[in-house]
Protein backbone atom coordinates (compact mmCIF):
# COMPACT_ATOMS: atom_id res chain seq x y z
CA UNK A 1 0.00 0.00 0.00
CA UNK A 2 2.62 2.63 -1.04
CA UNK A 3 2.18 6.16 -1.53
CA UNK A 4 3.72 6.16 -5.16
CA UNK A 5 0.79 4.07 -6.44
CA UNK A 6 -2.05 5.27 -6.23
CA UNK A 7 -4.01 3.21 -3.41
CA UNK A 8 -7.84 3.21 -5.61
CA UNK A 9 -6.06 2.11 -8.37
CA UNK A 10 -4.09 -1.01 -6.11
CA UNK A 11 -7.81 -1.79 -4.77
CA UNK A 12 -8.81 -2.98 -8.27
CA UNK A 13 -5.95 -4.66 -9.06
CA UNK A 14 -6.55 -6.47 -5.54
CA UNK A 15 -10.29 -6.88 -6.60
CA UNK A 16 -8.94 -8.96 -9.76
CA UNK A 17 -6.51 -11.29 -8.13
CA UNK A 18 -9.39 -11.96 -5.71
CA UNK A 19 -11.45 -12.64 -8.03
CA UNK A 20 -8.50 -15.27 -9.42
CA UNK A 21 -8.07 -17.05 -6.16
CA UNK A 22 -11.97 -17.46 -5.39
CA UNK A 23 -12.14 -19.35 -8.50
CA UNK A 24 -8.91 -21.44 -7.80
CA UNK A 25 -10.73 -22.16 -4.60
CA UNK A 26 -7.78 -20.28 -2.44
CA UNK A 27 -8.90 -19.59 1.09
CA UNK A 28 -8.80 -21.49 4.30
CA UNK A 29 -11.33 -22.19 7.04
CA UNK A 30 -9.60 -20.50 10.14
CA UNK A 31 -7.50 -17.23 10.20
CA UNK A 32 -4.01 -18.23 9.60
CA UNK A 33 -1.61 -18.28 12.58
CA UNK A 34 1.46 -16.78 11.57
CA UNK A 35 3.74 -13.93 12.50
CA UNK A 36 4.35 -10.87 10.63
CA UNK A 37 7.80 -11.72 10.97
CA UNK A 38 7.60 -15.09 9.79
CA UNK A 39 7.10 -13.97 6.41
CA UNK A 40 9.80 -10.91 5.88
CA UNK A 41 12.81 -12.20 3.30
CA UNK A 42 15.64 -13.54 5.48
CA UNK A 43 17.51 -11.01 3.63
CA UNK A 44 16.32 -8.45 4.96
CA UNK A 45 18.10 -5.57 6.24
CA UNK A 46 16.14 -3.52 8.82
CA UNK A 47 16.53 0.33 7.54
CA UNK A 48 17.60 2.87 10.14
CA UNK A 49 18.24 6.78 9.89
CA UNK A 50 21.61 6.32 9.62
CA UNK A 51 21.29 4.15 6.27
CA UNK A 52 19.08 6.68 4.73
CA UNK A 53 20.29 7.65 2.01
CA UNK A 54 17.04 9.79 1.53
CA UNK A 55 15.90 10.92 5.00
CA UNK A 56 12.64 12.81 5.73
CA UNK A 57 13.45 16.80 6.25
CA UNK A 58 11.63 19.06 8.24
CA UNK A 59 10.51 22.30 7.61
CA UNK A 60 9.38 23.80 10.71
CA UNK A 61 10.84 24.95 14.11
CA UNK A 62 7.35 23.94 15.74
CA UNK A 63 8.86 19.81 15.46
CA UNK A 64 11.70 17.80 16.29
CA UNK A 65 13.74 15.81 13.52
CA UNK A 66 12.01 12.89 12.54
CA UNK A 67 12.75 9.68 14.09
CA UNK A 68 11.42 5.93 13.50
CA UNK A 69 8.12 5.13 15.91
CA UNK A 70 9.58 3.60 19.22
CA UNK A 71 8.50 0.33 20.32
CA UNK A 72 7.71 -3.04 17.96
CA UNK A 73 5.50 -1.61 15.32
CA UNK A 74 8.44 -1.26 12.47
CA UNK A 75 10.13 -3.71 11.44
CA UNK A 76 12.12 -4.50 8.18
CA UNK A 77 9.05 -5.52 6.33
CA UNK A 78 7.03 -2.26 5.37
CA UNK A 79 4.99 0.14 7.69
CA UNK A 80 2.57 2.17 5.92
CA UNK A 81 -0.63 4.00 6.58
CA UNK A 82 -0.38 4.97 10.01
CA UNK A 83 -3.28 6.52 11.96
CA UNK A 84 -3.36 7.69 15.61
CA UNK A 85 -6.66 7.18 17.65
CA UNK A 86 -6.39 9.47 20.12
CA UNK A 87 -9.49 8.36 22.45
CA UNK A 88 -8.71 4.82 21.86
CA UNK A 89 -4.73 5.02 22.70
CA UNK A 90 -3.92 2.81 19.76
CA UNK A 91 -2.11 2.88 16.42
CA UNK A 92 -3.27 1.33 13.64
CA UNK A 93 -0.97 0.84 10.18
CA UNK A 94 -0.92 -1.40 7.10
CA UNK A 95 1.52 -4.11 6.99
CA UNK A 96 2.97 -6.31 4.23
CA UNK A 97 6.52 -8.26 4.55
CA UNK A 98 8.12 -7.46 1.40
CA UNK A 99 7.49 -4.07 -0.44
CA UNK A 100 8.71 -5.82 -3.36
CA UNK A 101 6.32 -8.05 -4.02
CA UNK A 102 3.30 -6.96 -6.48
CA UNK A 103 0.46 -5.40 -4.88
CA UNK A 104 -1.68 -8.27 -6.86
CA UNK A 105 0.22 -10.85 -4.94
CA UNK A 106 0.40 -9.41 -1.33
CA UNK A 107 -3.09 -10.83 -0.25
CA UNK A 108 -2.26 -14.01 -0.50
CA UNK A 109 0.77 -14.03 2.06
CA UNK A 110 -1.78 -14.44 5.17
CA UNK A 111 0.04 -11.50 6.95
CA UNK A 112 -0.55 -8.52 4.56
CA UNK A 113 -3.67 -6.15 6.08
CA UNK A 114 -4.10 -3.80 8.89
CA UNK A 115 -2.53 -4.03 12.31
CA UNK A 116 -3.58 -2.12 15.80
CA UNK A 117 -0.88 -1.55 18.74
CA UNK A 118 -2.39 -0.49 22.02
CA UNK A 119 -0.43 2.04 24.34
CA UNK A 120 -0.14 0.53 27.79
CA UNK A 121 1.25 2.73 30.32
CA UNK A 122 3.27 4.95 27.83
CA UNK A 123 4.62 1.88 25.57
CA UNK A 124 3.30 -0.03 22.57
CA UNK A 125 1.96 -3.10 22.54
CA UNK A 126 3.12 -6.29 20.29
CA UNK A 127 0.69 -5.35 17.00
CA UNK A 128 -1.96 -7.86 16.12
CA UNK A 129 -3.95 -8.19 13.44
CA UNK A 130 -7.24 -7.35 12.46
CA UNK A 131 -8.94 -9.35 10.64
CA UNK A 132 -11.85 -7.40 8.83
CA UNK A 133 -13.28 -10.55 6.68
CA UNK A 134 -14.44 -13.93 7.55
CA UNK A 135 -11.76 -17.00 7.79
CA UNK A 136 -11.68 -18.29 4.13
CA UNK A 137 -13.05 -15.07 2.32
CA UNK A 138 -10.31 -12.92 0.45
CA UNK A 139 -10.11 -9.21 1.14
CA UNK A 140 -7.84 -6.14 0.78
CA UNK A 141 -8.71 -3.35 3.43
CA UNK A 142 -7.11 -0.31 3.96
CA UNK A 143 -7.35 3.25 4.37
CA UNK A 144 -8.30 2.95 7.91
CA UNK A 145 -10.29 5.68 10.26
CA UNK A 146 -10.86 4.83 13.47
CA UNK A 147 -12.71 6.58 16.67
CA UNK A 148 -14.72 5.30 19.37
CA UNK A 149 -16.24 1.91 18.46
CA UNK A 150 -16.65 2.72 15.22
CA UNK A 151 -14.22 1.76 11.75
CA UNK A 152 -14.27 3.03 8.84
CA UNK A 153 -12.11 0.99 5.85
CA UNK A 154 -12.09 0.87 2.50
CA UNK A 155 -11.84 -2.82 0.82
CA UNK A 156 -12.28 -4.74 -2.37
CA UNK A 157 -14.05 -8.24 -1.48
CA UNK A 158 -15.78 -11.74 -2.31
CA UNK A 159 -19.32 -10.60 -3.14
CA UNK A 160 -18.72 -6.90 -4.07
CA UNK A 161 -17.39 -4.76 -7.15
CA UNK A 162 -14.98 -2.79 -7.28
CA UNK A 163 -13.56 -0.46 -4.28
CA UNK A 164 -15.72 0.10 -1.45
CA UNK A 165 -16.11 1.74 1.84
CA UNK A 166 -17.56 -0.02 4.85
CA UNK A 167 -17.52 0.49 8.54
CA UNK A 168 -16.85 -2.18 11.50
CA UNK A 169 -18.23 -2.25 15.10
CA UNK A 170 -15.95 -3.23 18.16
CA UNK A 171 -17.91 -5.47 20.00
CA UNK A 172 -16.85 -8.27 22.67
CA UNK A 173 -13.09 -7.04 21.97
CA UNK A 174 -13.33 -7.32 18.42
CA UNK A 175 -13.86 -5.73 15.21
CA UNK A 176 -17.10 -6.97 13.53
CA UNK A 177 -20.55 -6.42 12.15
CA UNK A 178 -18.82 -5.19 8.71
CA UNK A 179 -21.41 -3.22 6.88
CA UNK A 180 -20.78 -1.23 3.48
CA UNK A 181 -21.54 2.28 3.63
CA UNK A 182 -24.20 3.58 1.60
CA UNK A 183 -23.77 4.33 -2.11
CA UNK A 184 -24.08 7.73 -2.74
CA UNK A 185 -20.57 8.27 -1.32
CA UNK A 186 -19.22 5.51 -3.71
CA UNK A 187 -21.28 7.56 -6.56
CA UNK A 188 -18.90 10.95 -5.45
CA UNK A 189 -16.50 8.50 -5.69
CA UNK A 190 -15.35 8.76 -1.82
CA UNK A 191 -11.30 7.94 -1.36
CA UNK A 192 -9.38 7.55 1.93
CA UNK A 193 -10.75 10.05 4.22
CA UNK A 194 -11.02 11.51 7.66
CA UNK A 195 -14.12 12.83 10.09
CA UNK A 196 -13.60 15.58 12.50
CA UNK A 197 -14.26 15.05 15.87
CA UNK A 198 -17.53 16.84 16.02
CA UNK A 199 -18.45 14.10 12.85
CA UNK A 200 -20.23 16.65 11.78
CA UNK A 201 -17.53 16.89 8.44
CA UNK A 202 -15.93 14.23 5.91
CA UNK A 203 -12.67 15.10 4.55
CA UNK A 204 -11.55 13.06 1.39
CA UNK A 205 -9.55 13.11 -1.30
CA UNK A 206 -11.03 11.81 -4.95
CA UNK A 207 -10.54 12.26 -9.06
CA UNK A 208 -14.23 13.42 -8.93
CA UNK A 209 -14.98 16.05 -11.71
CA UNK A 210 -14.67 19.45 -10.60
CA UNK A 211 -11.35 19.19 -9.27
CA UNK A 212 -7.89 20.84 -10.65
CA UNK A 213 -5.99 18.11 -11.15
CA UNK A 214 -5.67 14.14 -10.35
CA UNK A 215 -6.54 13.66 -6.93
CA UNK A 216 -7.94 16.77 -4.64
CA UNK A 217 -9.33 16.99 -1.29
CA UNK A 218 -13.46 17.77 -0.77
CA UNK A 219 -15.24 18.12 1.96
CA UNK A 220 -19.10 17.39 2.98
CA UNK A 221 -21.24 18.44 5.86
CA UNK A 222 -23.00 16.01 7.87
CA UNK A 223 -27.33 17.72 8.30
CA UNK A 224 -29.63 15.55 10.34
CA UNK A 225 -27.20 12.29 9.42
CA UNK A 226 -27.50 13.03 5.78
CA UNK A 227 -23.79 13.43 3.67
CA UNK A 228 -24.27 16.60 1.65
CA UNK A 229 -22.96 17.49 -1.80
CA UNK A 230 -18.68 17.23 -1.57
CA UNK A 231 -17.74 20.96 -1.32
CA UNK A 232 -14.12 21.21 -3.26
CA UNK A 233 -11.30 23.22 -0.92
CA UNK A 234 -10.24 25.14 -3.79
CA UNK A 235 -7.13 27.06 -1.33
CA UNK A 236 -5.87 23.60 -0.91
CA UNK A 237 -5.72 21.97 -4.01
CA UNK A 238 -2.99 21.88 -6.65
CA UNK A 239 -2.90 20.63 -10.22
CA UNK A 240 -0.80 17.30 -8.67
CA UNK A 241 -2.46 15.03 -6.19
CA UNK A 242 -3.18 16.20 -3.19
CA UNK A 243 -4.87 13.92 -0.66
CA UNK A 244 -4.77 11.63 2.81
CA UNK A 245 -6.67 14.34 4.58
CA UNK A 246 -6.59 14.22 8.69
CA UNK A 247 -7.81 17.12 10.70
CA UNK A 248 -7.03 17.68 14.35
CA UNK A 249 -9.26 17.09 17.06
CA UNK A 250 -9.70 21.04 17.36
CA UNK A 251 -10.75 21.59 13.92
CA UNK A 252 -7.80 24.19 13.39
CA UNK A 253 -5.93 22.63 11.30
CA UNK A 254 -5.89 20.54 7.76
CA UNK A 255 -2.75 17.95 7.18
CA UNK A 256 -2.49 16.41 3.89
CA UNK A 257 -0.17 14.66 0.97
CA UNK A 258 1.40 16.38 -2.16
CA UNK A 259 4.23 15.39 -4.65
CA UNK A 260 6.95 18.02 -3.52
CA UNK A 261 10.45 17.87 -5.80
CA UNK A 262 9.09 14.63 -6.71
CA UNK A 263 8.47 12.56 -3.93
CA UNK A 264 5.17 12.59 -1.52
CA UNK A 265 5.84 15.30 1.30
CA UNK A 266 3.24 16.51 4.38
CA UNK A 267 1.54 20.48 4.31
CA UNK A 268 -0.23 21.98 6.62
CA UNK A 269 -3.42 24.57 6.03
CA UNK A 270 -4.26 26.56 9.19
CA UNK A 271 -8.19 27.32 9.69
CA UNK A 272 -8.36 31.19 10.59
CA UNK A 273 -12.05 32.65 11.21
CA UNK A 274 -13.81 29.85 9.69
CA UNK A 275 -11.41 29.82 6.52
CA UNK A 276 -8.56 27.16 5.28
CA UNK A 277 -5.67 29.32 4.71
CA UNK A 278 -2.67 28.49 1.88
CA UNK A 279 -1.04 25.53 3.08
CA UNK A 280 2.48 25.09 3.99
CA UNK A 281 5.23 22.66 3.39
CA UNK A 282 6.09 20.93 6.91
CA UNK A 283 7.71 17.45 6.22
CA UNK A 284 9.59 16.81 2.39
CA UNK A 285 11.14 13.92 0.73
CA UNK A 286 9.18 10.78 1.24
CA UNK A 287 6.86 11.17 3.52
CA UNK A 288 3.17 11.07 3.79
CA UNK A 289 -0.27 10.16 5.18
CA UNK A 290 0.05 12.24 8.28
CA UNK A 291 -1.26 11.53 11.39
CA UNK A 292 -1.46 13.04 15.03
CA UNK A 293 -1.87 12.42 18.66
CA UNK A 294 -3.27 14.63 21.48
CA UNK A 295 0.11 16.30 22.34
CA UNK A 296 0.68 17.51 18.92
CA UNK A 297 3.42 15.37 17.85
CA UNK A 298 3.02 13.93 13.69
CA UNK A 299 3.31 10.17 12.52
CA UNK A 300 3.35 9.57 9.06
CA UNK A 301 4.81 7.13 6.90
CA UNK A 302 8.27 7.42 5.55
CA UNK A 303 9.46 5.10 2.21
CA UNK A 304 13.36 4.32 2.41
CA UNK A 305 14.52 4.30 -1.41
CA UNK A 306 17.94 3.07 -3.38
CA UNK A 307 18.77 3.83 -6.98
CA UNK A 308 17.05 -0.04 -7.76
CA UNK A 309 13.52 1.51 -5.98
CA UNK A 310 11.82 0.90 -2.64
CA UNK A 311 13.46 -1.07 0.33
CA UNK A 312 11.00 -0.60 3.07
CA UNK A 313 8.55 1.61 4.83
CA UNK A 314 8.32 2.83 8.46
CA UNK A 315 6.31 4.98 10.57
CA UNK A 316 8.33 7.97 11.83
CA UNK A 317 7.26 10.71 14.32
CA UNK A 318 8.44 14.53 14.66
CA UNK A 319 7.77 15.52 18.22
CA UNK A 320 6.24 18.89 19.35
CA UNK A 321 8.98 21.04 20.69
Amino acid sequence: MHMKKMKNNMYKIFFAIICTAVLAGAGCAEYPNVTRESKIPDNAVKMTPALDGLPPIMHSSEWETPVPMEGPINSAGGEDSGFYAIDRNEFYFFFTPDVSVPVEQQILDDVTGLYVSKNIDGKWQEPERVWLQKPGKLAGDGCEYVRGNTMWFCSVREGFTGVNLFTAEFKNNQWKNWRVVEDKLRDWEVGEMHITSDEKELYFHSPRPGGKGEFDIWVMENVDNEWQEPEHIEIVNSETTDGWPYVTEDKSELWFTRTYRGSPAIYRSKNIDGEWQSPELIISQFAGESSMDSEGNIYFTHHFYNTEGMIEADIYVAKKK
